[in-house]
């Protein structure tokens, strides 16, 4: 039986989602707590894409196969009982064995937070980026509507990035603001490597009037990271929803 879980966590501690030789992840966590579901039998679990150390999921989804009989409403209580409190386990579906978390994914929605107060909070340090500066919304909004639709990325994306394919579709960029709180939120069927800390990089150097609003258009006709902007610290981004066609 194939099982998927919705999950979500503070990536403060983490060094990312992916197991790695070295450090904490999510992966791991969740596959320890499995093991111990499962009586010591390894169970490897694929999630929808990465996230580096330390961003967030409110929607992360992953899936793994079981031969237990565990009614589907327990398996999130069975988890959290095992998990640590940085991660925790929303919901558990029965899927078909030819769901895949990575491969099936439609369409992902990141969202951004800026605090654009003058004073950071202490408190939230880890769940926003701090921008004191005054922020022109307007040219951020017009700027990013010219980032909608189908786009080679790659001026959007890390040079590590071993992808060759950078052509994706946004459908979507929103930017909010609430008590000098600014939130981002982008939606496309896919997302390149840092590519959400990248855009969101370059609308902040358009907000504080460092680029034109039209610079985003030469940026992805440069096909070049180093015509972007600099790329937004980890702590303000947040996976938020991974959707799968019924």
């Amino acid at each position: 039986m194939r099982i998927k879980l919705t999950i979500s966590y503070d990536g403060t501690a983490f060094n990312g989602y992916q197991i790695q030789p070295n450090g904490r992840t999510v992966q791991e966590e969740l596959q320890h707590a499995l093991q111990k579901i499962h009586k010591g039998k390894a169970v490897h679990v694929t999630g929808s894409g990465r996230t580096d150390a330390g961003v967030h999921a409110a929607g992360q989804v992953v899936h793994f196969d079981t031969d237990l009989c565990i009614p589907l409403d327990r398996w999130p209580k069975a988890l959290n009982a095992l998990l640590p409190n940085d991660i925790r386990t929303l919901r558990a579906d029965e899927v078909p064995s030819t769901f895949h978390a990575r491969y099936g994914v439609k369409r992902k929605t990141y969202v951004y937070r800026v605090d654009n107060n003058a004073t950071p909070d202490v408190f939230r340090r880890n769940f926003v980026i701090h921008e004191p500066r005054s922020l022109a919304i307007s040219n951020m909004k017009e700027a990013a509507a010219l980032l909608i639709g189908e786009h080679d990325f790659t001026s959007f994306c890390s040079a590590r990035s071993e992808v060759k394919d950078k052509v994706r579709e946004l459908y979507k960029i929103d930017i909010e603001v609430e008590n000098n709180e600014i939130t981002f939120l982008f939606e496309g069927n896919g997302f390149l490597y840092n590519m959400v800390r990248i855009l969101t990089g370059t609308l902040l150097e358009i907000g504080r009037g460092e680029r034109g609003i039209h610079d985003v258009v030469n940026v992805l006709e440069a096909r070049d990271r180093d015509a972007a902007g600099k790329t937004a610290p980890p702590q303000g981004l947040y996976l938020w929803k991974v959707c799968y066609s019924k």
